[in-house]
């Protein structure tokens, strides 16, 4: 049984058709753990199923939907967090072109229904990866805003700003520099609370030019979805390329797809330049894209992405980096 559940900040915009197939039911509930007790209840009494045999059909909008997700499968439903441009795609080449809430609930229901087959069903990430999850994002979002506070500084003490101005840019720059210290001894401590990941932490670490921030946001990305093979953890990275030929005329240049998480993409982005450096086999492939005519940025490219499935290899066999098998197979 196929539920479309739209969800937005405040509100779960729900549709399903019921016994009768010919009659779609829809509500409203509040996104919170009431309404997700309601939802199942009102789904059953619709439908005369069991939390086992509904396919809840969502899709990933920030951290919204994560509650509703992580309940719904504790429950028993199957859960499925669909792109939301695949979504978008598929409801416009369906002729579904209104965009309302009550509108994406049943588009998610009939893309759910005829794409059931091919949806992979999500699972929650364990605890402690949601926890280091968190913990990073809010260093990342915390350094930035030190980012900006010290270029504020700085342009206030070019223009000659008053003193109690840069007083303030001061205490502000003082305390978000503390902030940052708690958040790191935090992640430090997370991780001496559980030794099988800090020993994850450290196989990545081995690989030459991967240092713990980048062996750090590997290791959220790899343990918190269980994909079948690198390739596709590549793919969910947005690191691979994207084809555009038509016929004989149109050959344009692949391009990085760019879909996924940023910062990680930044991140191998900086591990790449730092193992072109003091990675062997990894300066040697580079070079050797060079020689063959890619420019630097797609050289790089393939760097992180062969970062990534190197890291994915030694996860999967619990092995520390070993050149030789880098060269090979990687």
């Amino acid at each position: 049984m196929i539920v479309g559940v739209d969800v937005s900040k405040e509100w779960l915009d729900i549709a399903v058709k019921g016994i009768k197939p010919q009659r779609f039911y829809e509500r409203r509930l509040e996104n919170d753990a009431g309404g997700f007790q309601r939802l199942l209840s009102w789904v059953q009494e619709r439908t005369g199923s069991t939390p086992k045999e509904l396919t809840l059909v969502m899709e990933a909008t920030g951290v919204y939907h994560e509650a509703a997700a992580l309940a719904l499968y504790e429950a028993g439903c199957r859960v499925i967090v669909a792109n939301p441009k695949r979504v978008r795609d598929y409801a416009s080449g369906v002729g579904l072109l209104n965009k309302t809430d009550r509108a994406d609930a049943r588009a998610l229901w009939r893309y759910g229904s005829e794409q059931h087959g091919e949806l992979i069903p999500w699972e929650p990430p364990p605890a402690e990866i949601r926890v280091l999850r968190a913990l990073y994002t809010r260093l990342s979002a915390v350094q930035e805003d030190l980012r900006r506070e010290l270029n504020r500084k700085a342009q206030a003490e070019l223009s000659g700003q008053p003193v109690p101005v840069q007083e303030s840019m001061q205490q502000s720059i003082g305390h978000l520099q503390a902030d940052c210290e708690r958040l790191k001894q935090a992640i430090e401590d997370h991780f001496d609370q559980h030794p099988p990941l800090r020993s994850q932490r450290e196989l990545l670490q081995s690989i030459p030019g991967v240092g713990p921030v980048s062996a750090d946001r590997m290791l959220c990305l790899l343990a918190r979805h269980r994909f079948a093979s690198a390739r596709q953890a590549a793919a969910f990275a947005g690191l691979v390329p994207r084809l555009h030929e038509s016929g004989s005329s149109v050959r344009k240049q692949p391009r990085m797809s760019k879909r996924g998480d940023r910062s990680l993409r930044a991140t191998l982005y900086m591990a790449a330049v730092v193992a072109c450096r003091h990675n062997r086999q990894l300066s040697e492939h580079y070079r050797a894209l060079l020689t063959a005519g890619k420019c630097k940025m797609s050289a790089l490219g393939v760097l992180m992405r062969r970062l990534l499935h190197i890291a994915f290899g030694m996860l999967k066999h619990n092995t520390t980096y070993d050149s030789t098998k880098v060269a090979l197979t990687a």
